[in-house]
């Protein structure tokens, strides 16, 4: 599992990338400011940083330059200026890569996983066995033991969610997001999200009442078995 460190001096903007990266399945730490960011990307070795610019104590600049003095490891800046020449600055003292703000969620865990894979650092699983279920996530193939169960690809996004996430409750909102990882239809909205499982449960077998696999948390959304 990659891990990404957001050097985020805004708690809510903080909140939302490390949100979606952890949905996403990324290991996150964070810094609310240039100094604490410039240590830990010394002291918790992360895989890539996503950046702002406009820091305290340090600003972007700063710590990037700093970074690199000592490490390869992939920048991605955020800026809220809109001058081409800080965006330029920002890539000439060693960021790969810019996203401004106000951003996309989405397109900031794409622009992550496109830097991961140029640095050949994304870990995303290939396979994973939970439970008697055995999910090929490169292929779209769910077997119990030899037998396939069939699920449409949203399904499969889903479910897959669940359960590199199980024992934790997953909102519908981020279920959606994941079963839609482009951009979601405008005529699906979240309670979509409840017909997928229910259709999930029918393929699998799953009595709602009694779960083996997935569990309705009522109020909240849904999480799969296990620790």
């Amino acid at each position: 599992m990659a891990r990404i460190l957001i050097v985020e001096d805004d708690p809510q903007i903080r909140k939302i990338e490390s949100d979606y990266l952890k949905n996403a399945g990324y290991d996150v730490v964070v810094a609310a400011d240039g100094v604490q960011g410039e240590l830990m990307a010394s002291t918790q070795q992360p895989d890539l940083i996503i950046l702002d610019l406009n820091l305290p104590g340090k600003d972007g600049v700063e710590v990037c330059k700093k970074v690199r003095k000592g490490s390869g490891i992939p920048i991605l800046m955020v800026t809220a200026r809109t001058k081409e020449i800080d965006e330029l600055i920002g890539l000439e003292v060693g960021a790969d890569d810019y996203i401004k703000k106000p951003f996309s969620p989405k397109i900031m865990v794409a622009r992550v996983r496109s830097l991961l894979k140029r640095a050949g650092s994304e870990s995303e699983p290939v396979i994973i066995n939970v439970l008697d279920l055995m999910f090929d996530l490169q292929n779209y193939v769910l077997k119990r033991d030899d037998d396939l169960i069939n699920l449409t690809k949203v399904q499969f996004d889903i479910l897959s969610t669940l359960v590199m996430n199980k024992g934790k409750v997953m909102k519908r909102d981020e279920l959606m997001d994941n079963g839609y990882k482009s951009d979601i239809p405008p005529e699906i909205f979240d309670r979509t999200i409840d017909a997928h499982i229910k259709n999930i449960r029918k393929a699998l077998g799953d009595d709602p009442k009694d779960p083996k696999y997935i569990s309705t948390i009522r109020g909240v959304g849904y999480k799969f078995n296990g620790e």
